[in-house]
């Protein structure tokens, strides 16, 4: 929605298209968005959750009837919309209902300063549940948490000044099955993750004992520029993407970066500082510069609403761009921090035997995003909506590297062992 909020002379109306092309009308026509209600009426919240959850259970492809019961969110979820003030309750409590989901992947697109930060995005950690211990698996390169001295392999004691135990059983939402494997990964994620404007305190156990510290998700820098581009040593290229598959000038930055290590003997492509996912308009003319002919990339299934209980699937396909096929071996690096379409892009250049992939599991975000923006609040809810699949029927969110490479502190293991399996090939 826009709002005119100057006008001068009577004509103005008619004419501000017209002499705006012209630039006539600069001082004279100042066009402005929008800006979403902070306050709106009880009966506006609730239509707005009504459609916030009717949305959710109509389009969300992954739920799991062992982890959540959907009415019962509703149940739960609904009397508490009479007691909302404000534009900031009304997120915190549309923030709980996508939560009962337990997906990373599923989100508001918006947030409050207080509101819990995104993993993987705004995560220093990866965790997980293993033989009945919180284990931190992975640290984000650069992140205050690895400044910290936190390290794969600790196990984590507490949380906030809880047990982990009793600190995950407080994250997870209410509706949720307090014994559900993933979700109390999620939870654990999450709270490691913590909220916006608040740094996150843990005690782990290491070899040197129990270590009390203090850390903010967050905090790390990356380039401006959407890629860095060098040639290594053994003449091998090498681009790293800085998060850039959702921005248009990736596309001619990569073409640049291509024409520059044509004549490599191989090229190493780094996914793993993309945990912000991005767009297919945007892969796609990538991965079109490494093929020489039209190829599937990705499978996607779809629940068909024209007929219960069945489903929509095709297969997304790659064509040529460019002026050259980059042809050499290639070699793709992945990790936690590689998600969503990032994962995509992954997972294409496997099935088109384009690349071999090295590193650590990814983000394992679930699926390709739809969005509905609610009607008074202007909140965007955003949920996966179409299952994602490798094109041998692998599920995107459970593809692991052919050739995982262990995490090591100090140590770009990753980049070594593709270097050096390029130099074989």
């Amino acid at each position: 929605m826009w709002r005119l909020s100057r006008v001068c002379g009577r004509t103005a109306l008619l004419l501000v298209s017209a002499l705006c092309t012209l630039g006539a009308v600069a001082g004279c026509v100042q066009i402005v968005p929008k800006e979403p209600p902070n306050q709106l009426s009880s009966h506006a919240y609730a239509e707005d959750f009504d459609a916030a959850w009717t949305f959710i259970r109509d389009t969300y492809a992954y739920f799991d009837p062992h982890a959540v019961d959907w009415e019962q969110v509703r149940a739960l979820l609904r009397p508490r919309v009479a007691e909302v003030r404000d534009r900031t309750e009304f997120i915190s409590l549309l923030e709980e209902l996508v939560e009962h989901l337990c997906d990373h992947h599923a989100h508001l697109g918006t947030n409050t300063a207080s509101s819990p930060r995104l993993v993987p995005s705004g995560a220093d950690l990866w965790a997980a549940h293993r033989l009945g211990n919180a284990v931190i698996t992975d640290v984000r390169s650069g992140s205050d948490a690895e400044a910290s001295g936190l390290r794969p392999g600790m196990l984590i004691v507490s949380i906030g000044g809880s047990p982990v135990a009793a600190a995950v059983d407080g994250r997870l939402p209410r509706a949720v099955a307090r014994n559900h494997v993933a979700a109390r990964d999620w939870a654990l994620r999450t709270l490691l993750a913590g909220h916006h404007g608040a740094s996150v305190h843990v005690e782990v156990q290491s070899g040197k004992g129990r270590l009390a510290i203090s850390y903010d998700p967050g905090q790390w820098s990356r380039p401006e520029a959407p890629l860095t581009a060098a040639r290594l040593d053994a003449d091998m290229g090498y681009v790293r993407l800085h998060d850039s598959l959702g921005h248009r000038a990736l596309i001619p930055a990569w073409d640049a970066a291509l024409a520059r290590l044509r004549e490599s003997d191989g090229l190493i492509l780094d996914l793993r500082d993309t945990p912000g996912g991005g767009d297919a308009a945007i892969a796609r003319p990538l991965l079109g510069r490494l093929v020489s002919s039209v190829l599937p990339y990705q499978r996607h299934v779809r629940p068909d609403p024209s007929r219960p209980g069945s489903q929509r699937a095709w297969t997304e396909k790659v064509k040529p761009r460019g002026p050259f096929t980059y042809d050499k071996p290639m070699a793709v690096l992945v990790g936690r921090w590689t998600g969503s379409m990032a994962e995509g892009v992954a997972i294409a250049l496997d099935g088109m035997k384009r690349a071999d992939v090295f590193g650590s599991p990814m983000a394992g975000l679930r699926g390709a995003i739809e969005s509905l923006t609610l009607k008074h609040s202007k909140i965007p809810v955003r949920v996966p909506a179409e299952r994602l699949y490798h094109i041998d029927g692998t599920p995107r969110e459970a593809f692991m590297p052919p050739f995982p490479v262990e995490t090591r502190p100090s140590s770009d293991a990753v980049i070594i062992a593709a270097v050096e399996w390029l130099l074989r090939e």
